[in-house]
């Protein structure tokens, strides 16, 4: 079963994943798809705030925050990182729990990069939003490093993510049942 729908101008696929009995999602993936992470980035920085940073989670807004990044001639974004890594100066951490991830996760900053978004306005990124689990880390992680969060934006808002007034998005991401119709 698939999702069949257009997002920024380019026809999509998306193969529809069981999670619970009744309940399926549309897999909406930009990894290995330079064409559609391109017209993504393109649409969602014309509707953006002014901003100094991005940022996004690991791993999947990667491309996302990079192409959005590399279009507005940004030098620097930020990641939010699963696992500490050796070079960080120290961290800032958070729990998350995603609808795609079986278990709670942590997302990590590094102290020097918090220290830049200190009084910055920061435009957090993702890919979709669902439950809303990984932007309430992302916006924890930015108040705690004293930045200013000045937008939330996802190419697709999944579910009744798409009728909160605080994201912007591209295009609305159904729910499914298991037969695939729109619940």
């Amino acid at each position: 079963m698939e999702y069949k729908t257009k997002i920024a101008g380019i026809d999509c696929s998306l193969p529809l994943c069981k999670l619970e009995e009744d309940l399926y999602i549309g897999a909406f993936i930009l990894f290995g798809n330079a064409p559609l992470t391109v017209a993504c980035a393109r649409d969602l920085l014309k509707k953006a705030p002014a901003y100094d940073y991005l940022i996004t989670a690991e791993a999947k807004g990667i491309p996302l925050a990079h192409e959005m990044a590399r279009q507005n001639q940004d030098e620097t974004y930020f990641i939010a990182r699963k696992y500490p890594k050796l070079y960080m100066t120290g961290v800032f951490e958070v729990e998350v729990r995603s609808i795609t991830t079986d278990k709670i996760q942590k997302l990590y900053l590094d102290v020097a990069e918090a220290e830049k978004m200190k009084g910055k306005r920061i435009l957090i990124v993702d890919d979709v939003i669902s439950t809303g689990e990984s932007l309430v880390a992302l916006e924890k992680l930015v108040e705690k490093a004293g930045g200013n969060i000045v937008g939330k934006m996802t190419v697709m808002a999944e579910g009744q993510a798409a009728d909160r007034d605080d994201i912007l998005y591209l295009e609305k991401l159904p729910l499914f049942d298991a037969n695939g119709h729109i619940k």
